[in-house]
Parts: structure tokens; sequence; C-alpha cells
């Protein structure tokens, strides 16, 4: 079933004990809407509740103002929350803290395992899930002996093993090496465009970003900007004023503009900037 999720005048501060608030104002009256099929990178520098919001989207945390519904759940409703865990699937930073098991195959087997299903459904799964991130040929390893990014593949089958329609990716990347991170970036477009899973990528690379179609910048609890990756990363200097940078060749072409060379302010990729360049060469 698809999954919409969306967030409605969110608020978020930690309480303590006696439910009195224990920390400022996280999230603050944040509306957000996320239809099924998209991929979104979050982005914003850090303490800005990108991860605050992450936890949301699945039940970790629950609002102290507003609502979070995901497919028409209200994540406060306890009752729901297993339900919402299985449409909402959470990968974190350190891949370590996800694997379970000492074989890759039973990792992966984990969660459908808990979900009681029969053992010819489990194996069927674990199969897809290994072949969709490109680590069947690992299924007999053991994670430990796997590299950084192939870690991180195993955790992601995890949770395609449970098929979700969503999975939110906090920093996936970042513990991971350049080759790591393009075999997870990889993975990830995959399962968007060839499995239409919804996408939510929390992320500080600013070129994994401009993978993405829909880029939501995050300043102080709430969001700043939200459009397509050209439209956000046109803004530089609205970007660089609350700490973050842009894609590289977005940066050259800004500092080309400040020059005078008349480019277009919406190209993030380099095929777009030699084109760009060589128009202007013959003009």
């Amino acid at each position: 079933m698809e999954v919409r999720i969306a967030a409605e005048h969110l608020s978020f501060h930690y309480t303590d004990e006696e439910n009195k608030a224990a920390s400022p104002e996280i999230l603050k009256d944040l509306s957000l809407t996320l239809e099924p099929g998209t991929f979104a990178a979050v982005l914003g520098h850090n303490g800005c509740g990108k991860s605050t919001l992450a936890k949301h989207m699945n039940g970790i945390l629950l609002p102290t103002g507003g609502k979070m519904w995901v497919a028409g759940m209200d994540t406060a409703d306890e009752t729901k929350l297993y339900e919402i865990r299985q449409r909402v699937g959470m990968v974190f930073q350190n891949p370590d803290n996800q694997i379970v098991a000492t074989i890759v195959e039973e990792d992966a087997a984990f969660g459908p395992e808990n979900l009681g299903l029969p053992p010819e459904e489990i194996r069927r799964r674990v199969d897809d899930a290994l072949k969709a991130v490109g680590m069947y040929d690992y299924r007999m390893h053991a994670p430990s002996q796997l590299s950084g990014g192939q870690k991180q593949r195993v955790a992601i089958a995890g949770i395609i093993a449970m098929r979700p329609s969503c999975i939110v990716l906090d920093e996936p990347t970042a513990m991971l090496d350049p080759k790591g991170r393009r075999e997870v970036m990889k993975t990830i477009r995959l399962l968007n465009r060839n499995y239409g899973i919804t996408i939510v990528l929390i992320t500080h690379y600013m070129e994994e970003a401009a993978q993405a179609d829909r880029v939501i910048v995050m300043d102080e609890g709430n969001i700043l900007l939200d459009d397509t990756p050209e439209e956000v990363f046109s803004h530089v200097e609205q970007m660089k004023q609350i700490g973050l940078d842009v894609p590289q060749v977005t940066e050259l072409v800004y500092e080309l503009r400040q020059a005078g060379i008349p480019l277009d302010s919406h190209i993030i990729t380099e095929d777009a900037c030699v084109q760009a360049l060589l128009e202007q060469l013959g003009s």
C-alpha cells in the first residue's frame, strides 16, 4: 500500500519524567507532505531538527504539538505504531548498529521472522531484498567480512525484506568512503525508481542531495526551502548564510556568474556545466 506522510504544525521538545519541557523546541510548527514515490533529500546544519523529523516518521519520537500522519494513521495512536513501522523503515548512520546476525541472509531474515511470516515467504523476501541491493552473492558471508558500503546495503536489505512503502535514511553514508557512498546511493536510486519506494534521505553531502527529486532545507526547527534541487541550490547565498554548501558545480557557476559570465544559476551537474560553458565559448 502506498504511504503518504504528512506533518501538520508539528512541534517537538524533549520532556522529563513529569512531562515538563526538558529542551528548547527542536521542531517548530513544521508542516510537510511527502507523496508516495517521492525521493526527498533533507539538508540542514547540525541541530536544525532533521534527524528529529526523521524519527517522527515512524513513531520513534512523538509530537509534543501538532500531528504526524503516515498513510492516514496518527503516529501518536499507540495501537497503530506496529503497522506504521511496517510501512516506514529506518536506516541509520552506523550499519553495525542495525546488523544483528552473523550471516548476511540471517540478518535480512530477522525482520520478516519477527513478523511471523511462513518460512517460504521469508525465503522469498530475503532473496528478493538481497538481489535488490546487489548483495545476493554475499548471502552466506559474515557481515564482519564486508566493507562499510556493503554492510549498509545489508542493513537496507533487512528493511526491504519487511516490504515497507517508505525508507527513511538518516545520514547512511556519513561513515563510508567515497566508493561505499556511491554503492549506497546507487541502491537508494534503484529502490526509488525501480520499486517505487518513497525515499527520505538525510545527508550532509550536497552531491547526494542533488540526485533527489526534491530538496528540503531545514533551519532552526522549520523548513527554509523546499523545491527541486536545481531551484534550491540556485540560492547559493541563502544556503551559505545558514552554514550549508552547494554542489561544487553550482559553486563554480556561482563564481563565474559573479565574474560576469551569464550562466544559468540552476546548473547542478557537470554535464550541464560543460554544455553551458561550450555555448558561451561558441557565442
